[in-house]
């Protein structure tokens, strides 16, 4: 199969090693990694499966290796590639280029082993964060605004700049929190505001990612069970939590993505919510914070095992709050086992 990827993660999948500028051709049995000098020592060092090519020019070099291994059709991944960056190859040969969206992810969905072990590390490492987050909150987080307490959660999440952070930390409080993507107010928590976290780190790449909602009174910490003073807000809690608890112990290898949904879905629905339950319950998770499995109400995609993803309902009454309880789960001997 003859491809070339342009994407980060998706280089680093084929050879070990990736960086901000370079470009992946597998053509035949040959494989090439294309970048230039200022990756020299690292890309001789770290790249494995792939001959090391260093030129300025990307593109033209690819050109001449397209040529020279006079193959008839290249796959790619168009949500990869810039116009620009495409047109400058795919104008100078006669070779075909053949678009197929999500090349990568689907080559990535079913997670090895190895990856596995990465994977539940960087999550196990996201949940000793949470707790130490819960901590400095508690020391030093009431009476400062989300943008602060956005701050404190990079820091403490990243390990004081050991890891990476799968995504930008979502703090939000109450009616904030009803926005599924919520970025930073000057909203200052307070002791009884509903408090929303959502965040994760990179262990060697991959991805952990966790969300956890809870009553901000003093000595709270993020744990799945939780008492508020508002009735409405109880029942929306203790509804996402049984969704949330629900789909993890009922999700099967063999299902459809879609079914697993509905695990969650149809709960929150009958409960009275379900005109609140505004995104689908989890996605895929590994070197891309967002990849395949979608469990959504519109995938067909069948669950196996070696798949990991997220288990995330939520319910969100905009002007009061929001509530989403997210745990990651590898699909192990048929069963979906937390992370």
């Amino acid at each position: 199969m003859n491809y070339m990827l342009k994407d980060e993660n998706a280089i680093y999948y084929e050879c070990g090693y990736s960086c901000d500028n370079a470009l992946y051709l597998s053509l035949g049995s040959e494989a090439f990694f294309i970048t230039d000098s200022r990756y020299t020592i690292d890309a001789q060092d770290h790249v494995r499966g792939a001959n090391v090519v260093i030129d300025g020019d990307l593109y033209g070099s690819a050109v001449k290796l397209l040529k020279k291994a006079k193959v008839r059709k290249v796959i790619f991944d168009p949500k990869e590639w810039s116009v620009a960056g495409f047109e400058a190859i795919s104008t100078k040969t006669k070779v075909h280029f053949k678009a197929m969206p999500d090349f990568s992810h689907k080559k990535r969905i079913i997670k090895s082993d190895a990856e596995l072990k990465i994977i539940a590390k960087a999550a196990k490492l996201g949940a000793k964060a949470f707790s130490v987050l819960a901590k400095e909150f508690n020391k030093k987080g009431f009476g400062e605004n989300e943008f602060k307490l956005t701050y404190r959660a990079k820091s403490i999440l990243s390990g004081l700049g050991k890891y990476d952070l799968s995504f930008d930390p979502i703090v939000a409080i109450n009616a904030n929190a009803a926005k599924p993507h919520a970025t930073p107010s000057r909203r200052k928590l307070k002791r009884g505001d509903l408090l929303l976290v959502d965040a994760g780190l990179k262990y060697k790449r991959y991805c952990s990612d966790r969300t956890r909602t809870v009553f901000a009174e003093k000595g709270f910490m993020f744990k799945t069970e939780q008492s508020f003073s508002k009735k409405k807000v109880q029942k929306a809690y203790d509804t996402v939590l049984k969704a949330h608890d629900r789909a993890i112990a009922k999700a099967r290898s063999g299902m459809k993505a879609k079914e697993v949904d509905a695990l969650t879905r149809d709960l929150i629905t009958k409960a009275g919510f379900g005109e609140y339950y505004v995104h689908s319950t989890g996605h895929g998770v590994g070197l891309d914070i967002h990849e395949m499995p979608y469990i959504s109400s519109r995938s067909d995609t069948v669950i196996e095992d070696g798949m990991v993803y997220t288990i995330e309902p939520g319910i969100y009454i905009p002007g009061e709050f929001g509530i989403r309880i997210e745990d990651m789960v590898a699909m192990v001997d048929g069963r979906a086992r937390v992370l």
